[in-house]
């Protein structure tokens, strides 16, 4: 789509209420994403869809604007059932904010949280839920009548969920809803086997919309490749870390390896978070709001954490690690040259991921540019982890307790006398 049809774009015929309209004007949604052009008609009519589209470009008010306004007019709950937690809590405060004026109630069904809570928001009856797939077989396993009252179901992140292990729970949780006249609504990044699968057993009919071909990248993401051992990746991540001011994304394969790469990064002199599954849902929300509000420049993150971020102005995402799966690839540098911005990204690959890296290319269909190692200032080793102070053995000796045997005096009341050995 061109520049100047993406000008002409307009909100005003795509068949959204009047106080709908009203509400996203308020927010400053002043021209719809070609994904929301495309599936927001769909959608208001109530037929199955199936939305290909990459992280950033307007997922939730694709599905977020027919959702309400279908609720608005017919009874029923609406259910969005995606892969994490951060995820879970920004698709709320988006449907809150687009459904302020419509009254919309929500109850956020997640991990990491009591479950008491969440039974007595369900019982004042929301209009939408929005779940994890585990924490909701954990509700429809106490209650099964939960999901009997849904009309309107999204799966956003399809292609990341079943990436991660969720779809026998994402089958049970689609079985249990009573058969009859609801919608589905499916979005993806990519477009797995299975996902088809799913679709095919799931939803009557999807209309697909496609706003770019299944495993393309964002044409406003600069991209750049270094050949370089592993010693030496810390080294050249102090060089770029040096020459970039705004926010930076660096994605590590593992949770160990993000820990190791913050640790790093704080020596270098620069503020860091890292945001991976071992740690607890608050130290994961405040890692996020000190990277949103520019305390620290840096997020490390593990792909399955990162799908939580959603992040303006990312300058950088740093592939300190090529994801195990290639599609990883594309998630990942969709983080930065969100909203029509510029963005870049750099990925460090190792001699021996050559392959890795053709697959990637192979997916995305372009070449990916190979830039020249710099001529490191300071080479940077790994940091070791603090050790804890040893204590003195003998300090933390237990002291022999005194070995008693139960007596009863004279008034019936049972006492305590040191045991003493004798002849018998």
């Amino acid at each position: 789509m061109t520049n100047k049809e993406n000008k002409d774009l307009s909100f005003d015929n795509l068949g959204i209420s009047p106080s709908l309209l009203e509400q996203l004007q308020k927010l400053k949604f002043n021209q719809p994403t070609p994904i929301q052009h495309q599936a927001i008609p769909i959608a208001i009519t109530g037929q199955d869809l199936m939305g290909i589209a990459q992280t950033g470009t307007g997922k939730t008010v694709a599905f977020g604007v027919p959702m309400i306004q279908r609720l608005h007019t017919t009874k029923g709950t609406g259910l969005v059932i995606l892969p994490t937690r951060e995820l879970a809590l920004q698709v709320d405060q988006s449907l809150r904010d687009l459904g302020q004026a419509l009254g919309l109630k929500t109850v956020v069904l997640i991990g990491g949280t009591a479950i008491e809570p969440q039974m007595r928001k369900l019982a004042k009856r929301p209009h939408v839920i929005i779940a994890t797939p585990g924490r909701l077989m954990d509700h429809i396993q106490r209650k099964k009548t939960i999901v009997n009252s849904v009309k309107v179901i999204v799966l956003d992140e399809a292609d990341r969920m079943l990436d991660m292990g969720f779809e026998p729970e994402i089958r049970k949780i689609l079985s249990a809803i009573p058969k009859g006249e609801k919608q589905t609504m499916l979005f993806s990044a990519t477009m797995p086997r299975k996902i088809t699968s799913l679709a095919n057993t799931y939803m009557r009919s999807p209309l697909r919309v496609e706003v770019a071909p299944a495993g393309t990248t964002a044409e406003k993401i600069e991209q750049e490749v270094f050949i370089v051992p592993k010693p030496e990746k810390l080294s050249l991540l102090n060089e770029i870390l040096s020459e970039y001011n705004e926010r930076v994304l660096i994605f590590s394969r593992t949770k160990h390896g993000a820990k190791k790469i913050c640790r790093a990064i704080d020596q270098m002199g620069h503020r860091s978070a890292e945001l991976h599954s071992n740690r607890s849902l608050s130290q994961r929300t405040k890692a996020l709001k000190d990277f949103k509000s520019g305390f620290c420049k840096v997020l490390v993150a593990t792909d399955i954490a990162s799908r939580g971020i959603d992040v303006k102005d990312i300058e950088l995402v740093i592939n300190f690690d090529l994801p195990d799966n290639p599609e990883d690839y594309v998630h990942r540098i969709g983080r930065t040259g969100r909203a029509g911005k510029t963005g870049k990204a750099i990925s460090f690959v190792v001699p021996e991921q050559k392959r890795d890296l053709l697959t990637i290319e192979k997916l995305i269909s372009t070449r990916l540019p190979i830039s020249k190692l710099p001529k490191f200032e300071k080479h940077i080793s790994a940091p070791r982890a603090p050790r804890k102070p040893r204590r003195n053995w003998q300090e933390s000796k237990p002291k022999p307790r005194a070995k008693t045997t139960k007596n009863f005096s004279s008034r019936g009341r049972r006492t305590r006398r040191p045991f003493k050995r004798g002849k018998r």
